[in-house]
């Protein structure tokens, strides 16, 4: 093809328009002698194994997606859709959605119109176009988000929304398939039957991402140790990432031959061929229960979305070659060729379905779009306090809490006082024989116990399908947590060292604590995140064991971080936490102060001032809740959590000796997000104000707390901070130049006098 054999109309700008054209053009300029009309449960075309039924319904899927994507493009010049990147060249992922059930888990990309359409049609009463066009037009009524973004999602489908565009969402997708198969071996009742497969779909590029990866990888993981991982991972390759090529060959090349990830190629670009190809696909999954991977043929027209004009940048020869591969074409000409449709009535069904993509957008245009910051944020983190604080006083059952610990005489409440690393310990076996469905994982928490032994006895307690060691991979164990939580489990995933948080921190910022918002809160990914931290450790350590940067998690909107400073606090700070995802699906996070775990002295050695008592069975922690040391105490007021808790206090003793002062020591205990009224009711009689922050000096945890006695009108008065420095943490004794120390609390002190 060159540019001279090419008529005018194909030269311009508007490949949609193109598109569009080229469709009717197609069919009135066909001049085959069509086959004798087929039954309905007779093949579409001989050896096909779609049926004529089958066919025409899928085209019809294929056509609602089509004018979906068309629609999107005038409309949005008149500001009454907000969304372009669309599915045109993807349509043939409907047959996946015919071939599924709608209880199977799906976790879809963005170019998923087809498959949405078709899913539709499992349940009655639901209208792919309308609930389409609502999610266009940022709807406040659009089911699937309520306005906060255009995805693709349905509760009673079973799609989660997704708005990835890097593959963040394959790990969760390979989660929730263990899960499915992992709710047997615990007794655990599944929201959907158990023979149930995940599915995830993604493109080429997206395919090469380190998080698509990861997940691959765990997948041929757990299969080569026979562990069954039901997820069907479809790769919708169209040969491009916006405008980056994926050479030719390269997915096929690339996974075809993988051990442990068995590889079906379909046609998505012929529904008669590709068919019987992706039937054979999807069975293979759900019969095996091994992971799948089905390599998509599919094509891009139209470019990657309205704003991206392909003829600046690809050449009209290009443009019209990938235009001539557009499925509707194909699917066009089987419905003519099989006797099915003539080209009236096909062409009729083509603008029928326009006029009602048409009509259906300009009906959501005219509905409610979310007007107030509080109609947004509020799927965001929803909290119920009278509700999760009867659910964390709830007590385990008394049998199974007994059989924990090993008998009446072992249980924790009857021991005598305890450090924070066994207080976490009993508190996790509470938990877990509290909630049967609850899994604790991670690296070396098993027979090992973990690196610290904090979980020491669990596996020996409550067996390995509850209690196990997952690969070395931080992404990996979230994506595990969301396909627990997506399954009604409850999971407490470890990270062995905050460090290492950062390498997967978007399996919680884009992926787990999102979920809420946008999916209108239908979905939650209810978990209890462990996570060892912060500095101070002696004889070991360095930055990557003395990490003390919690601005990733202070950044992430709708999570809870809680960070203890001694074992009491921290077996009813987890009892609360485990009630908020409970009751109200949240995201928390409990930040574990490594150098505290084995303290036992505050003063002096052997004093055991940093030993507690186990607290009673009813006995939890109001969210936001502070600890005040010294309570009625003004003349300095210092605020403070984790490691610089016992620090400060010690600095107290010093401060009172030096200058007569009567010092107040406040732990806020709760990090995100910080009570601003607590705060502000504890500054409001100091007459001195210290915060003493162990993390960074920039974004840290100080700025929050300076920021709410400021805005709460108590600025004025004198104040300091002492905080870490901007800076890795160096190996040995240099670790301790670098964050705060007992001196330099009495030395700001001092400076306030």
């Amino acid at each position: 093809m060159n540019a001279a054999t090419i008529p005018a109309w194909k030269r311009g700008i508007n490949r949609a328009e193109i598109c569009d054209r080229n469709f009717s053009e197609f069919v009135r300029a066909w001049r085959g002698t069509p086959a004798p009309r087929p039954r309905e449960d007779a093949p579409v075309l001989p050896g096909s194994a779609l049926d004529a039924r089958g066919f025409r319904e899928l085209l019809e899927s294929q056509l609602v997606s089509r004018h979906l994507d068309l629609m999107a493009r005038v409309l949005r010049v008149q500001n009454k859709v907000f969304y372009t990147i669309g599915s045109s060249g993807h349509e043939g992922n409907a047959m996946v959605a015919r071939l599924a059930r709608h209880t199977d888990p799906a976790f879809l990309h963005y170019r998923s119109g087809g498959f949405m359409a078709e899913r539709f049609r499992k349940l009655p009463g639901m209208d792919p176009v309308m609930d389409s066009a609502l999610s266009f037009a940022a709807s406040a009524e659009d089911p699937a988000s309520g306005g906060r973004h255009k995805v693709w999602g349905s509760k009673p489908l079973w799609v989660l929304p997704q708005t990835s565009t890097i593959a963040s969402h394959l790990p969760k997708a390979l989660g929730t398939a263990v899960a499915i198969e992992q709710a047997r071996r615990i007794g655990h009742v599944l929201p959907v039957p158990a023979d149930s497969i995940a599915i995830c779909s993604f493109g080429d590029a997206s395919s090469n991402h380190a998080t698509a990866q990861t997940a691959f990888n765990a997948a041929a993981w757990t299969a080569y140790q026979g562990l069954p991982a039901p997820v069907l991972f479809v790769c919708e390759d169209n040969g491009i990432g916006i405008s980056v090529k994926t050479p030719d060959g390269w997915i096929g090349r690339n996974f075809r031959s993988r051990p442990d990830l068995d590889y079906f190629h379909a046609d998505g670009l012929d529904l008669a061929a590709g068919y019987g190809q992706v039937q054979a696909a999807v069975e293979h999954c759900r019969r095996t229960r091994r992971p799948t991977f089905l390599h998509l043929r599919t094509t891009r027209i139209m470019g990657h979305a309205g704003t991206d004009f392909e003829i600046e940048w690809r050449s009209i020869e290009e443009l019209c070659a990938v235009e001539a591969t557009d499925p509707l074409l194909r699917s066009a000409a089987i419905a003519l060729e099989s006797g099915l449709m003539d080209a009236d009535g096909l062409l009729a069904l083509y603008e029928d379905t326009r006029k009602r993509c048409f009509a259906a957008a300009e009906n959501a245009d005219r509905r409610p779009r979310l007007a107030t910051l509080a109609e947004v944020v509020a799927p965001l983190a929803p909290y119920t306090p009278a509700a999760v604080a009867a659910e964390a006083a709830r007590p385990a059952p008394a049998a199974a809490r007994a059989a924990a610990f090993g008998g009446e005489e072992k249980l924790p409440e009857r021991q005598v006082p305890r450090h924070l690393a066994i207080q976490i310990n009993q508190a996790l076996h509470e938990l877990m024989a509290k909630y049967p469905e609850t899994l604790l994982f991670g690296e070396d928490v098993a027979q090992k116990g973990g690196v610290y032994t904090v979980t020491k006895g669990l596996q020996k307690a409550f067996k390995g399908a509850r209690v196990f060691n997952t690969l070395l991979d931080e992404t990996m164990i979230l994506g595990l947590a969301q396909g627990y939580a997506n399954m009604g489990m409850l999971p407490l995933p470890e990270i062995q060292y905050l460090a290492y948080f950062h390498n997967a921190c978007d399996q919680i910022r884009g992926e787990a604590a999102s979920l809420q918002f946008f999916s209108n809160d239908q979905y939650r990914n209810p978990m209890l995140v462990r996570i060892a931290g912060l500095g101070y450790q002696r004889g070991f350590g360095g930055h990557f064991h003395n990490d003390n940067s919690i601005t990733a998690l202070r950044d992430i909107p709708g999570i809870v971080v809680g960070c203890p400073s001694r074992g009491d606090d921290a077996v009813a700070m987890l009892r609360t936490l485990a009630a908020l995802a409970k009751v109200d699906g949240r995201v928390a996070v409990f930040l574990e102060p490594i150098a505290l775990y084995m303290t036992k002295d505050l003063h002096e050695s052997g004093d055991g001032q940093w030993l507690f008592p186990y607290p009673e069975q009813g006995l939890a922690m109001a969210l936001g809740e502070g600890r005040v040391y010294g309570e009625g105490n003004d003349d300095l007021v210092v605020f403070t959590y984790g490691n610089g808790v016992p620090m400060s206090l010690r600095a107290a003793r010093r401060i009172e000796a030096a200058h007569g002062w009567k010092v107040r020591v406040v732990d806020l205990r709760w990090l995100v997000p910080l009570d601003e009224d607590f705060i502000v009711g504890q500054a409001r009689s100091a007459k001195r104000i210290l915060v003493v922050d162990e993390g960074r000096r920039s974004a840290g945890v100080g700025e929050g707390v300076i920021t709410a006695i400021a805005e709460g009108g108590f600025g004025s008065r004198p104040f300091g901070r002492v905080v870490g420095a901007d800076t890795y943490t160096p190996l040995a004794g240099a670790a301790f130049l670098v964050i705060p120390g007992e001196d330099d609390i009495v030395e700001a002190a001092a400076r306030l006098a």
